[in-house]
């Protein structure tokens, strides 16, 4: 199903739609602040294995990230967080950026990499924000596979054309970005680099 939903004015009865589908363990494809991306409820574990078979992963070696609502809400899904990558985070987010963190109890163990960490995105989009507001818990979110032409991972009307059958909703919230999150590990005391993408590290560094 393709559904519309405004980039700025997000109605609400479309997002209580998509809601409903991640409670009923759907999974949607949906857009950011920078690529568009597949998402499910994080504890439902039938969907996250939907997503696997759509992006050919094995559900063990996977790299997943959460999106989440705000600063609070990522306080919940990560260990203590020390005050100079607090500090990072409230300057980085909401933006393209992914934080690798040590996670909570509260993150499903099969969603935890080996060392315990999770990858956590606040993006600056309303749309993902009114989602994850209604639902109550992140996103769990990967990248759409990307191969051929552009329009298949920016147009959502591409995207339904090419996932429809593998997924239940992609919403339509404009054209997507080609450039994903910038990746950054806070896991070890000092920030460091693990992916630049469209967000400004130096910048976010140098502040």
């Amino acid at each position: 199903m393709l559904l519309s939903i405004h980039p700025d004015n997000p109605q609400a009865r479309n997002i209580t739609t998509v809601v409903n589908y991640l409670k009923n363990g759907g999974v949607i494809i949906y857009p950011t602040d920078t690529i568009y991306g597949l998402g499910c409820h994080i504890y439902n574990t039938e969907a996250i294995t939907r997503i696997c078979r759509i992006k050919g992963i094995d559900p063990r070696k996977a790299q997943f990230s959460f999106v989440c609502s705000d600063l609070s809400h990522i306080s919940e899904y990560t260990k203590s967080i020390d005050t100079p990558v607090f500090r990072l985070l409230k300057r980085a987010l909401p933006g393209p950026y992914t934080f690798i963190l040590e996670a909570s109890k509260l993150v499903p163990k099969f969603l935890q990499a080996k060392k315990n960490t999770v990858g956590i995105r606040v993006p600056d989009n309303k749309i993902c924000h009114a989602i994850v507001k209604e639902l109550g818990h992140p996103i769990m979110s990967v990248s759409l596979p990307m191969e051929g032409e552009v329009e298949y991972f920016t147009d959502p009307e591409v995207m339904e054309e090419i996932f429809g059958d593998v997924v239940d909703v992609v919403i339509d919230g404009g054209h997507g970005g080609i450039i994903p999150s910038t990746v950054i590990d806070c896991t070890e005391g000092v920030p460091t680099l693990i992916r630049e993408g469209a967000g400004d590290w130096e910048n976010l560094i140098g502040k």
